[in-house]
């Protein structure tokens, strides 16, 4: 009863229409649409805390950089575009939604481009950011979307949930044990101890972090709590300005500073001016393998996790702000149809990144404004070269905020009630995590809740004549 309440109750606020008022004299009244949308854009974007919002923007860099960087170094993918375009994607979505609504990259079609030779280059990726666009686009304004939202259970949505935080949490440690190297995708060597990317400065700072952040509570809470009225009034001074510190943001200027540490040499190599935006020209051979490489693996994932479980998740952590899978669907869609064709990496909206900003506490569309502001201003004044100084960035601190992002996403599943929601949750996580794939756990995970509810109907069936033993 309860879950069907949750998928029923989606609109979007902002999408509530205000009626002219029937009492006026004018007969042609000005139209309150303008008025409406400032008011409505200000109230979206104003920022709870400052810190803490600032914070909040940190907290989906963790999969944002080291995707970006990847397809950079192998496909020579445009950064100063890219940033230019999500920039203004984020700005966008904080405008409409209220919420740190994220822009992730397409994991699956950057998966499949690093992973392939160079027959899956730029127009290929492009081609598969289009081609999955079009279909959620498509989804959407037919308002399928909608009625599969309603259709998947709960306990298949954690699941999915489950295993996507389970696999950042999993990355991220390897990121924080391992050297990587994102030019060829793979690992190259145990992490030194010691070093400006060692793992001891990975392991203090994640210890920071959950001596600030804690497990996630709110900071209010953490300030105000009642264990606080035995302490001293210095130690109360000094607890408050621990636990207010924005430690997301700290750990990514020391992770920038120690890039410059690193290789001082990489100043030479900065270009002022943004990079020159120029239409990608893709051939029907590149649509091809787009589509079947690229677009076909991702079309699931970005249905669960970038839609479904994104208006799941934005339910759970702002109540009252439920927004519909329709327009979720619509705004990825968008977001592919019109900045693929000069560039723009494949973007989408996650689960992750949701939870991970809300983790480092963003909760307004101020949130990810900011950090669209950032990256335009970044993508116009630097352009491309910023992977330059992105490339020296220490990993293991990528790691450790992808940590924190992972397992707040995870978390979100610890709503399953009975034993039979936690089996199918668990199910669908394991076959996710075991077969790498998202579409098969959601397949086995709908099978298993299907086959628990045509159980439970057969069980409940009244008996006609004797039941048990003897004749009827």
């Amino acid at each position: 009863m309860s879950q069907q309440n949750h998928y029923q109750q989606h609109e979007m606020p902002h999408q509530q229409q205000v009626e002219n008022s029937s009492e006026t004299v004018n007969p042609t009244p000005a139209s309150p649409f303008p008025t409406n949308f400032f008011d409505k854009a200000k109230e979206n974007l104003i920022l709870r805390s400052k810190w803490a919002e600032l914070n909040g923007a940190m907290g989906d860099l963790g999969t944002y950089i080291p995707i970006v960087i990847s397809l950079a170094l192998a496909k020579d993918l445009n950064l100063g575009v890219t940033l230019i375009f999500t920039g203004i994607y984020n700005i966008i979505t904080g405008l409409m939604y209220g919420v740190p609504m994220p822009v992730q990259p397409m994991k699956s079609i950057a998966a499949v481009a690093i992973s392939s030779g160079s027959d899956f280059g730029i127009p290929e990726i492009m081609a598969a950011g289009i081609c999955t666009g079009a279909i959620l686009f498509l989804l959407g304004i037919t308002g399928l979307m909608g009625y599969v939202y309603k259709l998947i259970p709960l306990p298949v949505v954690r699941g999915i949930q489950l295993a996507q935080g389970l696999s950042f949490a999993l990355t991220s440690v390897k990121y924080i044990r391992k050297t990587q190297n994102f030019s060829k995708g793979k690992t190259v060597g145990d992490r030194p101890w010691l070093g400006l990317d060692g793992l001891v400065l990975a392991l203090v700072c994640a210890s920071f972090i959950v001596v600030v952040n804690g497990a996630g509570e709110e900071r209010e809470s953490v300030v105000d709590s009642d264990e606080l009225h035995n302490e001293s009034k210095r130690g109360r001074k000094l607890w408050r300005i621990i636990v207010s510190l924005p430690s997301a943001v700290i750990v990514f200027m020391l992770g920038i500073v120690l890039a410059f540490i690193r290789k001082p040499g990489v100043v030479k190599d900065i270009e002022f001016g943004p990079s020159s935006i120029q239409f990608v020209k893709i051939s029907s051979h590149a649509w091809k393998e787009g589509f079947i490489k690229g677009a076909i693996p991702q079309l699931p994932l970005s249905v669960l996790n970038s839609v479904i479980a994104v208006c799941k998740l934005s339910s759970d952590l702002f109540p009252g702000k439920d927004f519909s899978a329709t327009s979720v669907s619509v705004s990825v869609g968008l977001m592919n149809l019109v900045g693929c064709w000069f560039g723009a990496m494949p973007c989408c909206h996650g689960a992750g990144g949701l939870a991970g900003q809300y983790k480092f506490g963003g909760r307004s569309g101020g949130c990810v404004a900011v950090l669209g502001a950032a990256k335009l201003v970044l993508g116009v004044v630097l352009g491309s070269s910023l992977v330059k100084i992105l490339t020296q960035f220490p990993v293991g601190l990528l790691g450790v905020l992808l940590l924190f992002a992972g397992i707040e996403l995870a978390m979100t599943s610890r709503d399953m009630n009975t034993k039979e929601e936690s089996f199918v949750m668990l199910v669908c996580t394991a076959v996710s995590l075991v077969g790498s794939s998202a579409a098969l756990g959601f397949a086995v995970g709908m099978v298993v809740h299907l086959l628990l509810k045509l159980r439970n109907s057969s069980k409940n069936k009244p008996c006609r004549g004797i039941c048990g033993r003897g004749t009827p």
